[in-house]
């Protein structure tokens, strides 16, 4: 067995504590990592705030692989221990995975969870020098902590390498538990392996939504020919599950019952029959005014229904409903979409009890994953790919099993692929808008995690966005003012106690509230080149919620 002069570890950066260049320079030092400027070197493509390593991203640490006892291939680290560290401490947050409790107790001899103040700990961490019977293309070998998302196919579109390959390199390695050190091949990579999970790309309800757009231009401009939903987006044949009717090629499509309805089979309505629904559209049915239009509540074929009547105007700008399930259209004298009804409001009520039990710590917690996956979506597997602009409490509708479903994408940017930030005119709501947005009206997909971040604090706080302390307008105080105060505090956990929605009682992890804080920091910070990807909160929030359950 043979060692190799090089291989990287791939260290995720946790949201707490800071990890510093200094701190991963000093724990991981050997002699190819001999000061910052050498991880600087190594990830090009990743972003610094200063010394500061961005929490959520992963950075590739080099390290020399050995041979160790003639056994098996790594690297022994010198760790000096700290006040409170314990192996699995130093095994999870200090080296983010790289080795195990198993391995500190089977090189060490310390009390696992009572380690002595500078006690020098030997931290072995392993690596590969890849298997020239497997590939002899590749020489360079990342160590990589699997977290959750990474699954075999996930981690091959990450990496770019094929799946085959990546389990000829790793036998025996069963990646659908996402757990565990696998061995990667460094060459081959687009870009830096960032942490995330890769969720099938179908674009069904954009296609639908644009085709639906199209048609409706179509129509307004007087052309009379019938669009086949169905021929121009290529759905499946089988029965739209609905009771209404729509033409396909000089054929009548109908269907019965609308239970089960998915947004690739979206029926076409008469006008008559949503006027009718909603009693022509009166005061008394109307129940919303959203970015382009007004919204109604209608019960269509014994199902509740809520119809937005479009205000479409001539731009590029259109609606890109998500999450929440699209029914049907009409596309006479206006434009409507009709989509599922939620009759159990929205987070932003239940935070300000209006009516509302107040919502458990978990439950909490399981609504902003459920709000991050729906943006995640439009982020990054949408082409082109959409930016929502509106993200607040009361855009994210809370359904019976009080799950979280973003709506109201009425203010949503189509961007071409290729575009990462243009400037626009300003639209969203004060308290949600990040810095370059409010004063420049530049827009990227990180004004939504902005956004996603002050939801974040209120979640925590059940606190509005922008707090009154005066009787004008300038005499107010932004969410992200006031955690970002707390979390400056020479003890945060409790500066956060004071923060806490009082409804949650003592009901609540202090430890987990800390961490979602420290998410929201991540996500409000000014350089947005500095916050995290909706990717990253993604598999952040599945870590602590996962954490949270046990």
């Amino acid at each position: 067995m043979k060692g190799c002069d090089i291989a990287l570890a791939s260290y995720y950066v946790p949201l707490w504590p800071t990890v510093s260049l200094e701190n991963i320079t000093s724990f991981m030092h050997s002699n190819v990592l001999t000061n910052s400027k050498v991880i600087i070197s190594y990830n090009k493509d990743k972003v610094f705030n200063g010394d500061v390593m961005l929490a959520l991203y992963r950075y590739n640490i080099p390290f020399p692989c050995d041979c160790i006892g003639g056994e098996f291939l790594g690297h022994v680290f010198e760790y000096s221990a700290v006040a409170g560290d314990t192996y699995d401490l130093i095994a999870k947050k200090r080296f983010s995975n790289l080795t195990t409790v198993e391995n500190l107790k089977r090189f060490n001899s310390y009390d696992p969870n009572h380690i002595p103040v500078n006690a020098k700990v030997n931290v072995t961490v392993n690596c590969s020098c890849g298997n020239s019977l497997i590939s002899k293309d590749y020489g360079l070998f990342i160590t990589y902590p699997l977290r959750p998302g990474n699954n075999l196919q996930g981690l091959s579109n990450e990496t770019n390498i094929d799946a085959k390959l990546l389990q000829s390199y790793n036998p025996g390695v069963n990646f659908s538990q996402e757990n565990g050190i696998v061995f990667i091949p460094g060459r081959g990579l687009a870009r830096g392996v960032a942490v995330g999970i890769s969720i099938a790309a179908t674009c069904g309800l954009a296609l639908l939504v644009i085709c639906i757009y199209d048609r409706y231009f179509k129509k307004k401009q007087g052309e009379k020919t019938k669009l086949s939903i169905e021929n121009s987006i290529g759905l499946s044949t089988q029965d739209a599950s609905g009771g209404g009717e729509y033409e396909t090629s000089g054929s009548s499509v109908h269907a019965s019952g609308l239970t089960g309805i998915m947004v690739a089979k979206s029926l076409e309505f008469s006008y008559e029959e949503l006027a009718k629904a909603t009693n022509n559209f009166s005061l008394d049915n109307k129940i919303g005014q959203g970015g382009f239009g007004a919204v109604y509540y209608a019960e269509l074929r014994g199902e509740k229904t809520a119809i937005k009547k479009m205000d479409v105007q001539a731009s590029s700008e259109f609606l890109a409903e998500l999450k929440v399930r699209l029914i049907g259209y009409c596309v006479e004298g206006s434009l409507f979409l009709v989509y599922e009804y939620i009759d159990n409001g929205n987070l932003g009520q239940y935070l300000n009890g209006k009516g509302k039990d107040p919502l458990p710590w978990s439950t909490r917690l399981q609504i902003a994953l459920d709000s991050a996956i729906g943006l995640e979506y439009i982020h990054e597997h949408t082409v082109p790919l959409y930016i929502h602009r509106d993200v607040k409490s009361a855009n994210i509708l809370i359904d019976k099993n009080l799950r979280g479903k973003v709506a109201d994408f009425g203010l949503t940017k189509l961007i071409e692929v290729g575009t990462s930030s243009l400037q626009t005119r300003l639209v969203g709501t004060f308290g949600y808008m990040p810095p370059e947005y409010a004063q420049y009206g530049d827009i990227s997909p990180k004004i939504d995690v902005y956004a996603f971040g002050v939801v974040l604090y209120e979640l925590i706080s059940a606190k509005n966005a922008v707090l009154k302390t005066g009787e004008t307008v300038a005499e107010s105080k932004g969410l992200v003012n006031l955690f970002e105060e707390a979390l400056n505090q020479i003890n945060p956990l409790q500066a956060l106690t004071t923060l806490v929605d009082p409804r949650l009682g003592d009901n609540y992890p202090i430890e987990s509230v800390l961490k979602i804080a420290e998410l929201g920091r991540a996500s409000t910070r000014d350089n947005p080149l500095l916050r995290p990807n909706m990717k990253a909160i993604v598999v952040a929030l599945m870590t602590l919620l996962k954490d949270l359950e046990g």
